[in-house]
């Protein structure tokens, strides 16, 4: 199967756990407990999970995610291309109900994200990127809707899957229907550094202050989640320094989107790229510069 249907069923399944988050987030009351590592884990997180792996799971490629992260590397070093999922991303963004909380989905081939697909229901945006195609916002909820019923699902329910014509039809109608990113009529602002509302770190702060020695005139913007990633992809933010522990599931989908945006995603003392499939998912701290 191509690459383009990869990115629709993503899209796809992203939308329909978009929907079951926001059931659990809009409930009068949702529990929460703590994983082993003593991060937050909600109801919203496995809804999610299982209606991702549901969609994903029929494409034969191998899945990794964070509600299901315990594949022996033995096994998983031997992945060319795989999925590489955060269900619920932004998890303390989603107890504090600020709405900055996605949903994560990366194809990963060779180490490094090949595309990624974001999708942010509270907010009802949707963020896709292909390499060699670019990257793309939808902000319509409506449109996001559409192409969800009446261009995804009838693809998934041809006999014997789509062809090759019909997806090509269904991507173009989402590229139509979409902004390309970078977004090139955006106000004049001065240098622009976005970082983490969650997890603000001394290190971070030394870096705004040097950027402002260097600048001049800087401004600060905090969001949660992939969505810091997103707004570097979209230009408006100039840089996205991450200064503590991230992930490869946190990051995949966003260094996608961003790349295909002419970003840069690297690491932050060598400057070599992020890449994937290590041994230990722990990222080292990185830098999203435009």
């Amino acid at each position: 199967m191509n690459d383009k249907f990869y990115v629709l069923t993503a899209v796809a399944a992203a939308i329909e756990a978009g929907r079951e988050i926001l059931e659990v987030y809009r409930s009068s009351d949702f529990k929460v407990e703590e994983k082993a590592d003593k991060s937050p884990l909600t109801l919203a997180d496995r809804r999610s999970h299982e209606i991702i792996v549901k969609h994903l799971g029929e494409l034969d490629v191998p899945i990794l995610s964070e509600e299901g992260k315990d594949i022996p590397y033995k096994e998983r070093k031997r992945w060319e291309t795989y999925w590489l999922i955060d269900p619920l991303d932004g998890t303390k963004e989603f107890i504090k109900k600020n709405g900055e909380f996605t949903v994560n989905i990366a194809m990963i081939r060779d180490r490094k994200p090949a595309a990624g697909v974001i999708y942010v229901p509270d907010k009802d945006v949707l963020y896709f990127a292909l390499n060699n195609l670019g990257s793309f916002k939808v902000d319509s909820g409506d449109s996001i809707r559409q192409l969800a019923t009446d261009l995804i699902e009838p693809l998934n329910n041809q006999a014997g899957g789509p062809g090759d014509e019909k997806i090509a039809e269904a991507f173009d109608s989402i590229i139509a229907a979409s902004a390309k990113l970078p977004v090139l009529d955006l106000p004049a602002r001065p240098f622009t550094i976005i970082g983490s509302r969650s997890h603000a770190t001394p290190e971070l702060e030394a870096f705004v202050e040097e950027k402002r020695q260097e600048h001049g005139e800087v401004e600060f913007i905090s969001a949660g989640s992939s969505l810091k990633l997103c707004l570097v992809a979209e230009g408006k933010a100039d840089i996205y320094p991450r200064t503590g522990p991230t992930m490869e599931w946190d990051t995949a989908a966003g260094q996608a989107i961003a790349e295909n945006a002419g970003c840069k995603v690297l690491q932050y003392d060598t400057r070599e790229p992020l890449i994937c499939n290590k041994e230990n998912l722990l990222n080292p701290w990185f830098v999203v510069l435009r």
